[in-house]
């Protein structure tokens, strides 16, 4: 019988978004595929250093223990090296314990057209082109940030935390905001306060980590002791009233998230600091010009605040 990944949530990862791989990518770019090869053979058994995503996916796959022999999550390497360089990014999953064991490796050619077949809910690379095309193919897709100053705080809780438009719903709102102003953006979301939002890129994701937030919810109803692992935020530069759609959309959704920051214009950074996400998506790359020095950031190129 095979292997059903539909049943769980899929997220692939490149491992320049798992791992920091700067070194070697700094010897293909200089000296070229055949001292890059001598080079990663060289260095087999020397782990790369962990990469933006690396808490994240580190997290994630703990919450497998929630289902006996039946993990909630699957995390598939999607790796444009061929599978002899790409044999030290395998070493150093091993190194670091991660239950990690399903790869494309690809030589070179871009992973976006294998999110359908593999069922991810979310990928994410720190390759910019890969990330965009995957956009624009309609996959579920972010741009992993570099980030200098992160410290993971010791702690058994995945907090993940989305901006709302352009992310998790489309860019509806934000191109009557661009195109007419904050006014009149408020006006028309108080119109269609009860009409909900059309899916944005991921959705997908929110979904299937939501249904694990259901697992979670039964389990501590079975236990009392058992504290929850996962925490899920909005953190927004909607405020009323425009808040109300958000909350119209994720009941539609039969989504319910742990907390919502409906900003109004205040500075993400200063909320995201007491969250401490493991990871934060936005679509506007301004939103994360401070934010990406010391919080996990990932871009996801979509909509109209991305074409302007």
């Amino acid at each position: 019988m095979s292997y059903d990944l539909s049943k769980r949530l899929v997220v692939g990862i490149a491992s320049s978004a798992l791992f920091n791989i700067d070194s070697a990518d700094a010897v293909f770019k200089k000296y070229g595929e055949k001292e890059y090869r001598k080079y990663q053979r060289e260095n087999l058994d020397v782990p790369f250093d962990k990469g933006v995503a690396f808490p994240f996916i580190q997290r994630l796959l703990s919450l497998n223990d929630l289902r006996e022999n039946d993990p909630v999550a699957e995390v598939i390497l999607l790796s444009k090296n061929d599978p002899d360089t790409g044999l030290r990014v395998f070493r150093s999953i091993e190194h670091y314990g991660l239950n990690i064991s399903r790869a494309a490796f690809l030589q070179g050619k871009s992973p976006y057209p294998f999110i359908k077949p593999f069922h991810i809910s979310l990928f994410l690379t720190a390759n910019k082109k890969d990330a965009t095309k995957a956009i624009e193919e309609g996959h579920p897709a972010g741009l992993v940030l570099q980030t200098e100053n992160y410290k993971d705080i010791e702690d058994k809780e995945l907090r993940i935390a989305f901006d709302f438009d352009g992310v998790l719903a489309d860019d509806e709102a934000e191109t009557v905001s661009n195109e007419k102003g904050v006014e009149k953006f408020h006006e028309y979301e108080k119109t269609n306060s009860e009409k909900p939002l059309n899916s944005g890129p991921l959705k997908p994701f929110l979904e299937k980590i939501a249904e694990i937030q259901k697992i979670e919810a039964q389990k501590q109803k079975e236990d009392e002791s058992y504290k929850p692992r996962l925490r899920i935020s909005i953190v927004t530069a909607r405020n009323a009233p425009a808040h109300e759609r958000v909350i119209t959309t994720l009941r539609d959704w039969d989504i319910i998230v742990d907390e919502g920051f409906f900003l109004g214009g205040i500075e993400k950074t200063s909320v995201l600091d007491v969250i401490q996400p493991h990871i934060f998506f936005e679509d506007q790359i301004k939103n994360l010009d401070n934010a990406k020095d010391h919080i996990p950031s990932v871009h996801i190129p979509f909509g109209i605040k991305n074409i302007i």
